[in-house]
């Protein structure tokens, strides 16, 4: 598993896309999925870059429509972030919730469920696990084990290098029925198609008519209640030119295409009360400050947006639109949407999916097929 760093290997990745591919596949673990979403995550790009760029190879609308509902999907969850509060139930409250804490078995990567035992091993090796297998493991955890999701999708974001608030959190939702009017569920035979495994007689092992079960399966009923730390790099003596414009970078924008060429202060920002809020493995932390250096002039400053306006003289400060951008003043720009016509709240994909469907037409229309 590997994530470049260096920004000419990411537009690389993006480069190498099979988007017709991706949609016959994306959903088997060995599949054509593209590894994007540790740099969508972190702002280095956007799903709009990624769409236009697949776009002027010439494929028609229909025939990567699939690739394109991923991209979707992901600003939809932003959409939602941005009109609830994600610390809640988004829909419906979760219900047949038995605890509030993890499985042990899910901690240690000993469910029995070897795809989900070697997904999570994954996730704490290289920060990445495959969507399907996020999807199980979510439904492991809590339509099987009766967790509330809140904990569980706290610990997933904290090791995932594109951790993502809004996407994590609405996935979790979507799966133990607080976003979506039924819970999703995964027998051992749909595990083994797409996880390419061939276990037989597990917990999971049965008709979808018996599941999710009434009881908890015995090896995932030890629960604990798992404490989830930010170690941030020392804070270091930034220097500050108070007649030049000020770019605020952050944990979700390290885009080195943002303002390029334009002089002014670059500093990324990472503050320690988000991260005790939103906390996040090591990993992560090195991971962010590796993209950063693909901004030009980057200093750091570690501490809150309020304590750098105090401790130094900043001029027009502009930074990029995000729910958690809390107590954050100046210059607010929009994030790069696919669509940034398409705003509001929409009660599911689809609604949302009718109405960026028509803005795609004449994104689609404004290149020479």
């Amino acid at each position: 598993m590997n994530f470049p760093t260096k920004y000419s290997e990411i537009i690389a990745r993006i480069e190498s896309i099979d988007p017709i591919k991706y949609g016959e596949t994306r959903n088997y673990l060995e599949g054509a999925v593209t590894y994007l979403s540790p740099y969508i995550s972190r702002g280095v790009i956007s799903t709009k870059m990624v769409l236009d760029k697949i776009l002027a190879k010439g494929y028609q609308l229909e025939e990567i429509e699939s690739f394109v509902k991923e991209l979707a999907w992901r600003d939809y969850f932003q959409r939602l972030a941005q009109v609830r509060n994600l610390e809640q139930d988004i829909k419906f409250p979760q219900v047949d919730v038995a605890h509030h804490e993890i499985p042990l078995a899910v901690i240690n990567a000993q469910t029995g469920i070897q795809a989900v035992d070697d997904a999570i091993e994954q996730l704490y090796a290289h920060g990445y696990m495959h969507n399907h297998l996020r999807m199980y493991t979510a439904a492991l955890v809590t339509n099987i084990a009766k967790s509330h999701w809140l904990l569980p999708s706290k610990w997933m974001y904290y090791y995932l290098l594109d951790a993502d608030f809004a996407s994590n959190r609405c996935s979790w939702q979507w799966v133990c029925g607080a976003n979506s009017n039924k819970k999703y569920v995964a027998n051992q035979e749909n595990v083994n198609r797409f996880a390419g495994t061939q276990q037989h007689g597990t917990f999971l092992d049965k008709p979808y008519e018996y599941l999710p079960p009434t009881k908890i399966p015995q090896e995932l009923l030890e629960t604990v209640e798992i404490r989830l730390e930010t170690q941030l790099p020392d804070a270091e003596k930034i220097q500050i030119d108070a007649t030049l414009p000020t770019f605020l970078y952050n944990f979700y924008n390290v885009d080195p295409n943002w303002h390029f060429g334009e002089a002014g202060n670059r500093i990324l920002l990472l503050d320690p009360a988000f991260f005790k809020e939103h906390p996040v493995h090591t990993t992560v932390i090195q991971f962010v400050l590796e993209l950063a250096k693909n901004v030009s002039n980057i200093q750091l400053f570690v501490g809150s947006f309020q304590e750098l306006k105090e401790t130094y003289t900043l001029n027009s400060i502009y930074f990029k639109e995000h729910p958690l951008n809390i107590g954050y003043s100046g210059i607010e720009e929009s994030r790069d949407w696919i669509s940034p016509e398409i705003t509001g709240y929409f009660p599911s994909f689809f609604a949302y999916w009718k109405s960026l469907k028509k803005e795609l037409m004449k994104i689609y229309q404004t290149y020479d097929h």
